[in-house]
C-alpha cells in the first residue's frame, strides 16, 4: 500500500468512525454525547497515527479532545433543521447557513483542542488555565452581545447559546494565533469546514429523503454527516502534517483523563438518558416485558455492564495509564475496540436493539463498527511523509466553494418538495 494511499485509507476510517459514533450519539444528546463520540474519533487517530510519544499521552489527548467536541452539543438547532423544510428559497438557504455555522463551531472548538493537544510539547506548552478562562471570557461576551445587545436572534424561542460556541472558537483561535500553535489552528480549520459542510449536507439529504417517501431514519442520516465530515477535515489536518515530539507525560494528567474517559463520561451519558420515565412507551409496546419495571431494568444492565467493562479496561491499562510501561498499537486498538462497542451497546439498552427491538439502524452501527475495526487492523502502521503545513489560504477557497455549494443544494431543496411537516419560517417577508 503507497504511503498516499495508506494517508488517505487513515482519513476515511476515522471519518467513518466519527461518522458511527455521531449517529449513535444522537441517543444520548447534549454535550456528555458529544463528548464520548469525539473521544472515539479521536481514539483512532491516536491508534493510526503510530506516534509512540502520543500514546504515552493518551488518557490526556483524548479527553482533551471529547471535551473539545462536547463543548458545542450546548447549541439548540432543532428549529433550524425545520428552515430546510420550508418551501421558499431565501428560508431553506438561512437554515443551510446555520447549519454550517453551528457544525463549523463543533468542528474548530473539537479540532482546535484536539489539535493543541496533539502540538503541545516541552519547549512549547500550552496554558490550559488560561485558555480555558479565556474561552469562557470570550463566550460570554460575544453571547451577551449578540442575543441581549444587538439581538441577533439564530433559532428563536430556542436556547441562542451557539453565540456563547461562537465567542469560545473565536478566543481560541485568537489563542492559537498569539502563540504560533499553527498546526493546531489548522486543524481547527478543516475540522470547521467539515463539521460544517457536513451538517449541511446532511440536512440536504434528510429533506430530499424525506420528500422522496423512502422510510428511514434521515435525522440519523444528517448526524451521521456532520460527523463523517468533521472526521474528514480532522484526519486530513492531523495527517497531512508533520508534528513536533509530544511533550512528557504527566501521571496526574493521564489519571485525570483516564477518570474522566471510563468513569465518568460514561456515568454522566448513563445518569442523563436512563431514566424509568422514558421506557414507559416502549413498555406498552413490548409485550414480553409488560410485567416488569423496563425503565429500571435497562438501568441496572446498563450500569452493571458499564461497571463491569470499566473495572476490566482499569485492570487491563492500569500501568499503562500511569506511565511505568510503553502503549503500543495492539493495546491501543484494543482500548478502541472496547470504548467504541461500549458506546454502541449502552444505545441498544435505549433502542431496544438488546432485547430484540432494534431496527436496521442499529444493524447498521454495528456494521460500520466491524469494517472501521477490521480495515484498522490491517492497514500499515508506518509514519507517513507529511506536508510541513496546510495553507490558510486553501481553507478559505475551501469555505468559498462550500457556500456556493450550499446556495445551490438550497434551490435543488425547494424544487424537491412543497412545505413539509416540521417546516419553520425565519423571514415571512420574502414569502
Amino acid at each position: 500500500m503507497s504511503i498516499i494511499r495508506s494517508t488517505w485509507m487513515r482519513v476515511l476510517l476515522v471519518a467513518m468512525t466519527l461518522g458511527t459514533a455521531w449517529a449513535v450519539r444522537g441517543q444520548f444528546g447534549h454535550e456528555h454525547g458529544a463528548a464520548w463520540a469525539g473521544a472515539i474519533g479521536v481514539l483512532l487517530v491516536l491508534v493510526l497515527a503510530n506516534r509512540s510519544d502520543w500514546w504515552r499521552r493518551l488518557p490526556t489527548i483524548v479527553a482533551l479532545g471529547a471535551i473539545g467536541w462536547g463543548v458545542g452539543g450546548m447549541m439548540s438547532y432543532g428549529v433550524v433543521v425545520g428552515y430546510g423544510r420550508s418551501d421558499d428559497w431565501f428560508n431553506v438557504s438561512y437554515g443551510l447557513g446555520m447549519l454550517f455555522l453551528i457544525g463549523g463551531l463543533y468542528g474548530y472548538i473539537g479540532g482546535g483542542l484536539t489539535g493543541l493537544a496533539l502540538e503541545s510539547t516541552e519547549k512549547q506548552k500550552s496554558d490550559w488555565a488560561a485558555l480555558v478562562t479565556q474561552m469562557v471570557a470570550g463566550g460570554y461576551l460575544i453571547w451577551g452581545i449578540l442575543i441581549y445587545q444587538l439581538e441577533w436572534l439564530m433559532t428563536p424561542p430556542r436556547s441562542e447559546l451557539w453565540a456563547a460556541c461562537l465567542g469560545a472558537a473565536l478566543a481560541l483561535a485568537w489563542y492559537l494565533h498569539r502563540n504560533s500553535f499553527t498546526r493546531s489552528h489548522a486543524v481547527g480549520l478543516y475540522s470547521s469546514l467539515g463539521a460544517g459542510f457536513g451538517f449541511a449536507f446532511g440536512n440536504f439529504l434528510q429533506v430530499v429523503g424525506s420528500a422522496s417517501g423512502l422510510i428511514f431514519n434521515w435525522w440519523n442520516v444528517m448526524e451521521y454527516s456532520l460527523g463523517f465530515f468533521g472526521g474528514l477535515g480532522l484526519a486530513y489536518a492531523i495527517f497531512s502534517q508533520d508534528w513536533p515530539n509530544s511533550r512528557s507525560p504527566d501521571k496526574t494528567a493521564n489519571l485525570l483523563g483516564w477518570f474522566f474517559l471510563i468513569i465518568l463520561l460514561p456515568l454522566i451519558n448513563i445518569v442523563q438518558q436512563f431514566e424509568s420515565d422514558k421506557f414507559t412507551r416502549l413498555d406498552k409496546i413490548w409485550t414480553f416485558f409488560e410485567e416488569a419495571n423496563l425503565g429500571q431494568l435497562n438501568l441496572f444492565a446498563a450500569l452493571s455492564s458499564s461497571l463491569l467493562l470499566c473495572s476490566l479496561l482499569t485492570t487491563i491499562f492500569w500501568k499503562k495509564i500511569i506511565g511505568n510501561t510503553q502503549w503500543n498499537f495492539n493495546n491501543t486498538w484494543w482500548l478502541l475496540l472496547s470504548y467504541f462497542s461500549w458506546f454502541i451497546f449502552l444505545n441498544g439498552f435505549l433502542t431496544g436493539a438488546n432485547w430484540g427491538n432494534g431496527t436496521v439502524r442499529d444493524d447498521l452501527y454495528w456494521l460500520n463498527a466491524i469494517i472501521i475495526l477490521a480495515l484498522g487492523r490491517m492497514i500499515t502502521t508506518s509514519a507517513s511523509k507529511a506536508h510541513s503545513s496546510l495553507r490558510v489560504d486553501y481553507a478559505i477557497r475551501l469555505f468559498l466553494v462550500s457556500m456556493l455549494l450550499m446556495l445551490f443544494l438550497s434551490w435543488v431543496m425547494v424544487q424537491t418538495h412543497d412545505k413539509l411537516l416540521g417546516a419553520q419560517i425565519r423571514f415571512s417577508l420574502w414569502k
